[in-house]
């Protein structure tokens, strides 16, 4: 079994940064993809940006290209979602999400998931 823990969120104003990360525990997640997800209230959980288990290939949302960065740690199963420029519109709570391999971008082929960790953007 796999264990997904975030941290990181807060309480930001448009314009500012913060840094997502993702702890992943519980059996080796060699070859394993790993990435993030977001969930805004009354709306559907949607795809913000994964890596593939080299870090080799990363899939970013078109809403968040040039302002989020995903990287892996892969020594210490973690990964991390830098977010600048931030928006109100990004305000959501983020979730941790891996697979055994990659997956493509639809939240419902991941099989392990975090707990959540909220970001909310002030205007």
């Amino acid at each position: 079994q796999v264990q997904l823990v975030e941290s990181g969120g807060g309480l930001v104003q448009a314009g500012d940064s913060l840094r997502l990360s993702c702890a992943g525990s519980g059996r080796t997640l060699t070859g394993y993809a790993m990435g993030w997800f977001r969930q805004a209230p009354g709306l559907e959980r949607e795809f913000v940006a994964v890596s593939t288990w080299s870090g080799g290939n990363l899939y970013y949302a078109d809403s968040v290209k040039g302002r989020f960065t995903i990287s892996r740690d892969v020594a210490k199963n973690t990964i991390y979602l830098q977010m600048n420029s931030l928006k109100p519109e990004d305000t959501a709570v983020y979730y941790c999400a891996a697979a055994s391999s990659y997956r493509g971008t639809a939240y419902k082929t991941y099989a392990y998931w975090g707990q959540g960790t909220q970001v909310t953007v002030s205007s």
